[in-house]
């Protein structure tokens, strides 16, 4: 696995632990920003356990989950954002 896409997951979830703690803190929302926490921070996590993958398939099927686990990070970054818990700044920030 390149590094660069792991050190850059890794990245992404710290950014997104941060803004879980932002929201659970600041702004009081606690069951859209845990469902963030768990699918942001769950790509790398994936990436990592492809590593060690113990046949192609798996490897696979570690990279898909982390595809998936993406697009659901979007969506609830999306729907934090439309229900303005997320300022314009903050969502442009961390989904492009």
């Amino acid at each position: 696995m390149s590094s660069v896409v792991f050190d850059k997951s890794k990245r992404f979830a710290v950014r997104i632990v941060k803004y879980y703690a932002l929201l659970r803190d600041e702004k009081h929302e606690y069951v859209m920003s845990k469902q963030l926490l768990r699918c942001g921070t769950s790509i790398g996590a994936n990436l990592s356990e492809a590593n060690f993958a113990i046949s192609e398939n798996d490897f696979l099927a570690k990279l898909y989950i982390a595809l998936k686990e993406t697009a659901e990070t979007l969506y609830w970054l999306e729907l934090l954002h439309d229900t303005e818990y997320l300022s314009d700044s903050e969502y442009t920030s961390i989904s492009a």
